[in-house]
């Protein structure tokens, strides 16, 4: 049976990530790329589509584990009757060779896994399934040397062990025990097929350098705030989601986890947003990571430039435009939820959002003294093109795949996008025509003003000529589009907490509105980064009891390693959807930094 989803923790390597399940399965991994086709892929399927267990024999034994404090490098303690042992995961860092020392080669991708003995005697199995292709390709076991090859197809995993391996169909098992103090190590390489074998990996050396790797990394953060555990551990999230030859983030390591138990609303996370790339440069540049935060601005200025008209919503890794969807019919889902889908035709919709992410990270780099990068379009273009657009309704932040509307939340980004647009003119002598921005950015606030507030109910909706709430109008202050005290947004929190909260949590809107405007059944849980986005604008309201309370409501949900999914199942109390999400460490981050200072100063380009 599929195991919760918060039963799992993160592994990776800035290139690729695997998700390690409490139960010592690896059920989710894709090499060499986040984006590549899974050799582990149990997660959205079974036993029969690739996992890597390592676990005690027979016996039920009980679990703890943690990660290494300030790293990505896990450790899982089983204590049985006889004994008890731990388990090390982790994935070196590429660049991290054999030996141990940083290097600027480029490097296999591997998972390293160590067993210990703790104390007492501990029988364990091995078991290695690998499904190449989303768990369709199925591998012949070859032996060469000290090494046991899984190959099918173009892809190959190396798998190097002092244990004895027993071959049957595709599958590599071992018996063996561990005494306190033994060691027992393995390394999976990944190879494509037509390479030779790889190098025996040292897997205590490269464990031990991949948490000073991260250690080291960590040491260069500058957040001193309260919840500093939470935010670090936040931070190390979006680092493990980065992936490093371009400084792209992903959304999530995963696929087509549903946000409603066996629901459709199953999509790919694999990709870079831009507006999730806005909220980690935030996030970045409050944690003091300010050249990773560079190289995620770098990465958004490349993906978008061009012309104005041809930006997407999501990019690739690489900045790669293409992402067709595809729906694997062979996997059964998690806990059912089908079709599971790779790809994702949202690249493909008009959002208007985007020009407001693009241009608010700019100025929000620049705000913090970092090098401002080329703009991605010519000024006078960009501008024409909203001149000419902002107004045609669109797919909205929650990309809605039917008709386009008329969001509240859309108008209020070109807004956004105007109104950086003015003050990196203003304040950094960037040319263009101010006037027409600044006429624009007037326009855009008084339509939303005028068509998106309702003064009968004291909120703001969702879209036009619609009653409807939206989680996302919680993001007008935080955009500085209006103060948070404002009556008009302090109606808005009012309003959409008592409509769209249930359990203390936030919905992003009534949960029949999306079902009606793209006919995709909408029945979701607790859409997370909404409730860190209310905390946020509480903390700003000077409601500031309340703001923590809710902070910290949100903060219990996370897994024993720290771990937020994109939603909370409120029917079953556990996380749902992809993860762990981007998002949502990013909105924790704000929040966090929000209400642990005591004046909660407003950030450049909010209003004053």
């Amino acid at each position: 049976m599929p195991r919760p989803i918060d039963d799992y923790a993160l592994i990776g390597d800035l290139h690729a990530a695997g998700l390690v399940c409490r139960d010592g399965s690896i059920d989710w991994l894709c090499l060499p790329r986040f984006d590549s086709q899974a050799c582990f892929a149990a997660l959205v399927g079974d036993g029969r589509h690739g996992y890597w267990q390592i676990a005690p024999e027979g016996a039920a034994a009980r679990v703890r584990r943690r990660y290494l404090a300030e790293t990505l490098v896990l450790q899982t303690e089983f204590s049985t009757a006889s004994g008890s042992a731990r388990l090390v995961d982790c994935m070196p860092p590429r660049g991290v060779n054999s030996s141990g020392d940083s290097d600027d080669r480029g490097e296999d991708p591997m998972v390293l896994r160590m067993v210990e003995g703790v104390r007492g005697q501990v029988r364990l199995r091995m078991t290695l399934s690998p499904g190449f292709e989303y768990g369709s390709a199925h591998p012949q076991i070859l032996r060469r040397g000290n090494a046991s090859c899984f190959v099918a197809g173009s892809e190959a995993l190396w798998l190097f062990s002092p244990v004895h391996l027993r071959r049957r169909q595709g599958i590599g098992v071992a018996e063996f025990s561990v005494s306190e103090g033994d060691q027992v190590p393995f390394a999976l390489v990944w190879r494509p097929a037509h390479a030779g074998p790889p190098a025996p990996p040292q897997v205590p050396t490269l464990a031990q350098r991949t948490a000073r790797w991260w250690r080291e990394w960590v040491a260069g953060l500058r957040y001193e705030g309260e919840w500093r555990d939470a935010v670090i551990r936040s931070l190390i999230t979006l680092k493990a989601l980065t992936y490093a030859p371009t400084g792209g983030v992903i959304s999530a390591p995963t696929t087509s986890l549903p946000q409603q138990p066996a629901g459709s609303r199953n999509w790919d996370y694999r990709y870079c947003w831009l507006r999730d790339t806005a909220a980690a440069l935030d996030a970045l540049i409050h944690g003091g990571a300010l050249a990773d935060a560079g190289a995620l601005l770098n990465w958004m200025i490349r993906a978008v430039s061009g012309s104005p008209e041809r930006v997407q919503s999501l990019y690739g890794l690489g900045g790669e435009r293409r992402l067709p969807e595809l729906e694997l019919g062979w996997l059964t889902g998690y806990e059912g939820a089908r079709p599971v889908r790779i790809g994702n035709a949202a690249a493909e919709q008009f959002q208007l959002t985007v020009y407001g992410d693009v241009l608010r990270a700019r100025l929000r780099a620049r705000m913090a003294g970092m090098p401002a990068g080329a703009d991605p379009w010519k000024p006078d273009a960009v501008l024409g093109f909203l001149e000419s657009r902002w107004r045609d309704p669109d797919a909205g932040i929650w990309e809605v795949r039917g008709l386009p509307r008329q969001f509240v939340h859309s108008k209020a980004m070109v807004w956004t996008a105007a109104d950086a647009a003015v003050k990196m003119i203003e304040h950094f002598g960037d040319p263009g025509p101010v006037d027409r921005w600044r006429r624009l950015r007037e326009a855009a606030r008084a339509e939303v003003l005028e068509r998106g507030y309702d003064p009968r109910r004291r909120t703001f909706v969702q879209r036009y000529a619609a009653a409807d709430l939206d989680a996302s109008l919680l993001q007008l202050p935080l955009l500085g589009f209006l103060r948070a005290t404002d009556e008009r947004v302090t109606g808005t929190v009012e309003a959409v907490t008592a409509e769209l909260s249930e359990d203390g949590l936030l919905r992003r809107h009534v949960t029949d509105i999306l079902g009606g405007v793209d006919g995709i059944p909408s029945e979701e849980g607790a859409y997370l980064p909404c409730s860190f986005w209310l905390a946020e604008c509480l903390g700003r309201m000077g409601r500031v009891g309340q703001a923590r309370e809710l902070f910290c409501r949100v903060l219990d949900l996370r897994n024993d390693v720290g771990l937020l999914a994109e939603e909370y199942d409120l029917l079953r109390g556990r996380l749902a959807g992809n993860f762990p999400l981007t998002g949502c460490h990013a909105a924790l981050i704000a929040a966090a930094v929000t209400l642990s200072s005591a004046d909660q100063p407003l950030l450049p380009g909010h209003a004053a």
